[in-house]
């Protein structure tokens, strides 16, 4: 596999050149292969252990974006206006506890490790929920799988970046009230997955008003 060669100075202005998008131009529409390339660097984000613990709603339908409107404060312009809206699902409790069936078939089916192998993974797995990180609740087995998949957001938003795509990250949401609706009219098993963000691509309809401000660099880097 040949080794990437990108420029530092493309990628540093590709992270100047993203910023949340509030309103997209609703005449330009993105193509298949450029939202496949974005959920592909989800795909190929890394997740502890490799288990992968998520799952993405492309919402394409007009009707299942309106009823999303209500349950999601941060999202009506949007949601009318973005080419691609994308709902960040992790998985739950059930999905990720070390002895689950999903987790017994990544090691089996998925990575296809022989059988010793498999029980020295799972004696780790269990050691890193149950001792570790402490992950003895539902709830932060879910906010652990969520950590997760914030790396997959992250990358799709930066190859977007990369490409010229805009984007925006939303968390303005009610989760009770939109997990409901997924499990209503999404089809989603909300025992299995929660949602942790939602996220809009498409192009800006017009630049920012001001630049992008951050801390100082030597304010949030200590050498030791």
């Amino acid at each position: 596999m040949n080794t990437p060669n990108i420029a530092k100075e493309d990628i540093l202005n590709a992270f100047n050149f993203r910023h949340a998008t509030k309103e997209f131009d609703a005449t330009k529409t993105l193509s298949d292969e450029e939202i496949n390339f974005i959920l592909k660097t989800a795909n190929l984000s890394p997740s502890s252990f490799g288990f992968e613990p998520w799952h993405f709603i492309v919402v394409q339908d007009k009707e299942l974006r309106e009823l999303l409107k209500p349950v999601a404060w941060g999202a009506p312009l949007k949601l009318d206006t973005a080419s691609h809206f994308v709902l960040g699902l992790s998985m739950k409790a059930p999905m990720v506890k070390w002895d689950s069936d999903y987790i017994s078939t990544m090691l089996k089916d998925v990575k296809q490790l022989p059988a010793d192998v498999i029980e020295m993974f799972s004696k780790f797995y269990r050691e890193f929920q149950e001792r570790d990180f402490n992950l003895d609740t539902d709830k932060k087995l879910f906010d652990w799988s969520s950590k997760q998949t914030y790396i997959a957001l992250g990358n799709m938003m930066t190859a977007a970046a990369l490409t010229g795509i805009d984007s925006c990250p939303i968390e303005g949401f009610h989760q009770e009230k939109a997990e409901a609706l997924l499990r209503e009219k999404f089809g989603v098993d909300t025992d299995k997955y929660g949602l942790s963000f939602m996220v809009a691509f498409g192009h800006r309809k017009a630049d920012p008003e001001f630049g992008k401000s951050r801390r100082n660099f030597e304010d949030i880097v200590t050498w030791k």
